[in-house]
């Protein structure tokens, strides 16, 4: 390991964009209640959240019925998942990762079961091994506790690693655990990821400014 150094990656819209298949996921389940979610309300309100949370927004009237409208939410989230693409860059930041002893996981709000899905599709699912499961701690994102229990799992040092989010809740996350953040623009624009906590939006993880972050790590 390098002086506490580490990575931390969300999965979700992050490592991959797979945000059009949660909304659609989303989309299918609410038409059995006559109901629908706009783009914007995902976004806003549901994107990045524990399954706990996205039940009490949805189906407030429904308490009874979260375990299982969210067990069916992600069977036909991953009823949709084929071969995934990594986001642009994710094997050449691996690789120096790699090359420089740096540590890393992922961390995500996603269910173990989709969660292995998802980084098998990615064929990353050997190259990391170490994934913390919001949904098994006793607090998820937004609540730093995953991110913190990254960072103890790999031996790092909040300021000497960096995260990765593509979400609201998880850049409060990270951010409040002390970590520096990179907000992906996957779903939301610049100053939503900023205010959020990022300390700086990309596009990918070719960005000029994160490999000069990472250089200066070393």
């Amino acid at each position: 390991m390098a002086n506490g150094t580490a990575l931390l990656f969300d999965l979700d819209g992050t490592l991959c964009d797979t945000d059009h298949l949660h909304f659609e996921a989303y989309r299918i389940l609410l038409q059995d209640f006559d109901r629908t979610i706009t783009l914007e309300h995902y976004k806003s309100r549901i994107m990045g959240q524990t399954n706990d949370t996205i039940m009490r927004e949805m189906f407030p009237d429904h308490p009874d019925r979260h375990d299982a409208l969210a067990d069916r939410k992600e069977e036909l989230f991953r009823a949709q998942v084929a071969a995934l693409a990594p986001t642009r860059g994710v094997a050449a930041l691996l690789d120096w990762a790699d090359a420089h002893h740096v540590p890393y996981a992922v961390v995500t709000n996603a269910p173990r079961a989709n969660a292995e899905l998802m980084l098998q599709g990615l064929k990353l699912d050997r190259r990391i091994p170490i994934v913390v499961l919001g949904g098994e701690l006793e607090r998820g994102k937004p609540d730093p506790l995953p991110y913190q229990t990254g960072l103890a799992k790999l031996g790092a040092t909040a300021g000497r690693a960096l995260a990765f989010e593509d979400s609201l809740p998880g850049i409060r996350s990270a951010s409040s655990a002390g970590i520096p953040t990179f907000g992906l623009r996957t779903g939301h624009p610049d100053a939503a990821l900023l205010g959020a906590g990022a300390i700086a939006a990309i596009d990918d993880f070719t960005d000029a400014g994160l490999w000069q972050r990472l250089e200066a790590l070393i």
